[in-house]
């Protein structure tokens, strides 16, 4: 038989190809390719030394824990993210979220006046928090006069305090950055502190009292060192058998985490003051150097609630006192340089609805916030000629609460155009206005809130006494049954646009307790 055909048959290559080959691959990789080569499967893939497909070595996965690592990690390896940690980021991103939320909600009753003990708390906090959006600052923000922390403690009463341990857990628990929770952590310890001093004493308690004075004196003038220092003594000495007196050592154990919480919330005040001063350096060199030869802050605590009443509610009429001084102290020191009519910000509130229901309705509109040309509007007036309500024996009568905003923009008539450009814009001017007035508690539900204009001496509608360069106002007045009263604004008096177009069309709603009325004026336009 032909040596090729046999060779064929038995899975080799001919001789003389065979020798050909081998030798090439001896003299290029070595003597037992060829062998392989010639002993493999005729129908098998060859074997080439220069082309070896290997596993590419993948890294271990990451040691840390948390949703975020865990997640990190997965999308470091190239795997996807297991049902249980994609649960785990998702409420870490919704706590997240919801921190967020609350700091801006804090930051904007503060910068209203009408701030609740833990929003002064939490806007301590800001000027240190690396966590915040730089986005949410306000220039001014660094010339706000703050409480300190132990003043806003001791000004509360027992129930106030309670309510304000809830707030602080809800920081606590949310809070992920390290000198945050430190600040909180101090916070919760104070204000345990302070809620045991407010409660009646006992035998045992009055015992106790007896030997503060040596624990103040022991404990008052050590650093946050030597507190710790301190503590692992005392636990030390608990901890051991011998014949000691536990009671003594216990309460100065107590004593001693107090004044440790007190320390390390004074050095995170002392941070607090320093970045408020490096604020100011760049707006006002001479309040920055009052800032920075005070403490920091206030000199006294506003009345945010009486010590001995433990049957009201806590923070909510305490907002409202609050309110009430600061707009009638910024009223009285900005009279000079008063805002465009139908533009003012803040004005003295009485007697404002604090319920529940409306505080949901309020925070839930707030969470909207402030769309770009908007600003806040809250400023009321005095209704005219009005009377005590005929059901006023009956109902205690309250004023609503509202989220108010007015548009404001620039308008590019000719001659604006000539005299400006989009460098060198022109005055704004008001383009409209959004009222929410919550009505939750109406006592006649089937007979919605309205609303009326009031135009002053004997004008009409359509005309205009303003002198030239300014612009007529008018009154806004918005009627309810009780138990609220009527409330009134001072608007700008131009002629509404009621189209039905999405932005900027007209809205008159009552719905789920909330009066909405959203209006813009309308645009003259000239013809040549």
């Amino acid at each position: 038989m032909d040596p090729g055909r046999q060779a064929m048959i038995n899975g080799w290559k001919s001789p003389l190809q065979g020798d050909r080959d081998t030798r090439d691959r001896r003299v290029a990789g070595g003597g037992r390719d060829g062998d392989r080569e010639r002993d493999r499967d005729i129908t098998g893939p060859r074997f080439d030394s220069s082309n070896r497909i290997s596993k590419t070595h993948r890294p271990p996965p990451s040691k840390s824990t948390g949703a975020n690592s865990a997640a990190a990690a997965a999308a470091a390896s190239g795997r996807y993210l297991t049902q249980d940690q994609q649960s785990e980021q998702f409420v870490a991103d919704e706590d997240k979220f919801v921190l967020n939320q609350a700091k801006k909600k804090a930051d904007i009753r503060v910068r209203e006046h009408r701030a609740k003990p833990i929003d002064h708390l939490a806007f301590n906090l800001r000027f240190i928090d690396t966590d915040r959006d730089i986005f949410d600052d306000h220039d001014a923000d660094a010339e706000i006069s703050i409480l300190g922390p132990e003043a806003v403690l001791e000004s509360l009463g027992e129930a106030q305090l309670r309510e304000l341990d809830e707030d602080i857990r809800s920081y606590h628990t949310l809070e992920c950055n390290k000198k945050n929770k430190e600040y909180w952590t101090a916070l919760l310890a104070l204000c345990a502190d302070r809620r045991q001093k407010l409660k009646p004493q006992g035998p045992e308690g009055r015992a106790v009292t007896s030997v503060a004075s040596d624990v103040d004196r022991i404990l008052s003038p050590k650093s946050l060192a030597q507190l710790e220092a301190l503590e692992k003594q005392i636990r030390a000495k608990l901890q051991s058998n011998e014949p000691i007196d536990t009671d003594y050592w216990e309460q100065l154990l107590k004593s001693l985490l107090v004044y440790k919480a007190k320390a390390t919330l004074k050095s995170i005040c002392e941070e607090i003051k320093a970045a408020r001063v490096d604020l100011l350096k760049t707006r006002d060199l001479e309040k920055a150097r009052e800032l920075e030869a005070s403490d920091g802050y206030a000199g006294a605590a506003p009345a945010l609630g009486s010590a001995g009443s433990s049957s009201k509610p806590a923070s909510r009429p305490s907002a409202a006192v609050m309110a009430s001084a600061s707009a009638s102290a910024s009223a009285s020191a900005g009279s000079s340089s008063a805002p465009p009519p139908g533009t003012a910000r803040f004005a003295v509130v009485g007697t404002e609805d604090f319920s529940q229901a409306t505080k949901a309705l309020y925070d839930r509109e707030v969470a909207k916030g402030i769309s770009e040309g908007e600003e806040i509007f809250t400023a009321e007036e005095e209704v005219p000629g009005v009377s005590k309500p005929l059901w006023a024996d009956k109902y205690r009568p309250r004023k609503p609460r509202y989220f108010n905003r007015v548009q404001m923009g620039y308008e590019w008539n000719k001659y604006n155009q000539t005299h400006y450009d989009h460098d060198h814009p022109p005055p704004k001017v008001v383009q409209g206005y959004k009222f929410n007035i919550f009505y939750p508690d109406l006592i006649d539900k089937t007979k919605a809130p309205t609303f009326k204009i009031i135009r002053e001496h004997g004008r009409r509608k359509g005309e205009s006494l303003a002198p030239a360069g300014s612009e007529d106002t008018c009154l806004i007045r918005f009627i309810a049954g009780p138990p609220y009263e009527d409330i009134a604004f001072r608007i700008v008096d131009r002629e509404w646009d009621y189209s039905a177009k999405k932005e900027r069309g007209f809205k008159s709603s009552f719905d789920k307790g909330i009066l909405q009325l959203h209006f813009q004026f309308k645009k003259i336009y000239y013809r040549k």
